[in-house]
Order: C-alpha cells, then structure tokens, then sequence
C-alpha cells in the first residue's frame, strides 16, 4: 500500500508542475517575442546569470542556447560582483532569473547594467520587484506554489524557467534557420554527433565501376584492385544497372565464368542512397538487407560507396 501511495504522490507532483506549466503557456505575452526580438538584434552575446536554482537553470538555459545557434555563456552573480562584471559588452544581453526577483546577489550586476546602459531580460514572478524594475523586457512566470510540499524547495518555478528557456532557444533556432548541418558544426562529438553524420562523410569516390559488356575477368581485376567487396554495373549512359557482389560470384560460377558479360552476374536494382542520406539511415538499411555496401547516387549516376565497415567504425552499429 505504501508504494502505490508513493507512486500516486509522484504523480501529484508531476500534475503541479504540468498545471505551472499550462498557466504559464496561456500566460505568456507580447513581453515574449519583445525578448526574442531583443536577442535576435544584438550582435554579443546571451549571459545568463541567476542565483541558488535558478542559477543551476541558466547554466542549462545558456548551454542550449549555444548549441542552438545563438552564443551564450552562465555569469555567476558572486563572481560578477568580484571582477567578473567586465566581460559585459554593450553588445551583450543580459538574462536573469530570479523567481521573487530581489535576490540580492543580483543587485550589483544589475546596477551595472544600468550603469553601461546593457539590456536586461528578465524571468521573475514579480514584476515590481528589482529585477522586474531594472529589465528592458520582464518576463513574468506565474507566482505558483512549488510541488514541494513545505512550498519552498523550488520546483514547479525552475521547471517553468527551463521551459521558458527552452522556448527562447528554439524560437531564436527557428528565426536563423539553424540547420542540421549546424548542429553537426557544432555537435561534432558523442551520440548527437554520429546520429547527424551524413553519407557523404564516409563515403569513397574511388568506387569499383564497370560497364554491362565488360567480361568478368575484367570485373574482377576491378573488384580486386577497389577492395569493397562487390562493382558496380552502368549501362552505356553511366547509370546505374546493377551491382555484382562477392555472393554473386560463388551463385553465378561456371566453366565460361571469365568470359561472362556483367550483365549476366550482375544484381538489378541495387539499393542506393543520396550524399545527404544520414549515416545512420544508410546502416540501418544495409543491416536491414543483410548487406555490407550500398551506392550513393545522384539522378540514378553513381557517385561513390559506403561500406558497413566505415559505419562500423564511425560507431554507428
């Protein structure tokens, strides 16, 4: 009994910060688009700063900006107000979260900002509060009571900053049109970076290619020559017709083997792939078939190979 009393408490926890999130979407203002605008214009950069939780917050806020397009980086109040206040540029905004908006480590900074005339955004519950008085654009989160039950761990209000953060970082990624090939520039390790290789990082140009009448024993001297294990077949145009494969060899061998035409040996309709096809995509389908190369083409022309062991080896298995 007291384990489903405690899986119904989670979810109770879970239903108040869904219903802190529902209040601040049918919430949310002109205020919004003003910040976005705000960021969208200037040419420095994001620096997010916040103490307490809210701090951990813009530490996750600013990372999602910068690998979203838009240059940001976490500013501590404490250290901010021991020397760290100069890397501040009049080029850069200033966004600060505070759920009451009076935290008094935050003071300095943004007298600062007033001081050099720096743009501040806002997050806070309360408009008339420091924070609220010294933003540019204020940002007003509902002033909710937190999922913990003493009101006073924050919880529903962190969980609606991310999401506000969130939003800002995904809205600013939609107005720069950031790319898939963006994140790859700027995700180039771990498992995001593989999932967002593309065929043509692998692939070989130097692909084994011969013509439907060449005679087999001209097709294998190419097959051994390339190393891949199959060649590819074109007809008189140079597309693609078919492919020959090692199991092809062993299933079609006879006594006039060498002097067979390719066309004969060959496999029609191989399965192909674009340069812009993803790497992952591209194993999946050879795994799927049960084959180790695939043809990258264009427009039905040939235009390289990828081989299961490159993907193997990129680490996408």
């Amino acid at each position: 009994m007291k384990e489903i009393e405690e899986l119904e408490y989670a979810q109770s926890i879970i239903n108040k910060e869904i219903a802190g999130l529902t209040e601040m979407r049918d919430g949310i203002d002109e205020s919004f688009r003003t910040a976005i605008d705000l960021i969208y214009n200037k040419e420095g950069h994001v620096i997010v700063s916040g103490m307490g939780k809210p701090g951990h917050v813009g530490r996750k806020i600013s990372a999602t900006l910068s690998s979203t397009g838009t240059p940001a980086f976490f500013l501590h109040p404490a250290e901010a107000s021991h020397g760290d206040l100069g890397v501040i540029s009049r080029d850069d905004v200033l966004l600060v979260l505070s759920f009451s908006g009076n935290t008094e480590e935050l003071i300095p900074m943004l007298d600062y900002s007033k001081r050099f005339g720096i743009d501040v955004i806002g997050i806070t519950s309360n408009r008339d509060s420091i924070l609220g008085k010294s933003s540019k654009v204020c940002i007003v989160i509902p002033s909710v009571h937190e999922a913990c039950p003493h009101n006073l761990a924050p919880t529903t209000s962190t969980t609606i900053m991310i999401a506000i953060g969130d939003a800002m970082a995904l809205c600013l990624l939609k107005r720069k049109n950031f790319a898939r090939d963006d994140f790859k520039r700027l995700h180039p390790g771990g498992t995001l970076g593989k999932r967002l290789l593309l065929v043509k990082d692998l692939m070989h140009l130097n692909m084994p290619l011969v013509r439907e009448n060449d005679l087999m024993k001209s097709v294998l001297l190419e097959m051994s020559e390339k190393s891949f294990g199959c060649a590819f077949v074109i007809n008189k145009i140079g597309k693609i017709a078919g492919i020959i494969t090692d199991g092809d060899l062993r299933r079609k061998i006879n006594p006039n083997f060498l002097d067979t035409p390719a066309y004969n040996v060959m496999t029609p309709n191989p399965k192909t792939v674009s340069p812009d096809t993803f790497a992952l995509e591209a194993t999946q389908l050879m795994n799927k078939y049960k084959i180790t190369c695939l043809i990258v083409s264009e427009n039905d022309y040939p235009r390289a190979i990828i081989h299961l062991h490159d993907c193997l080896r990129a680490g996408l298995a």
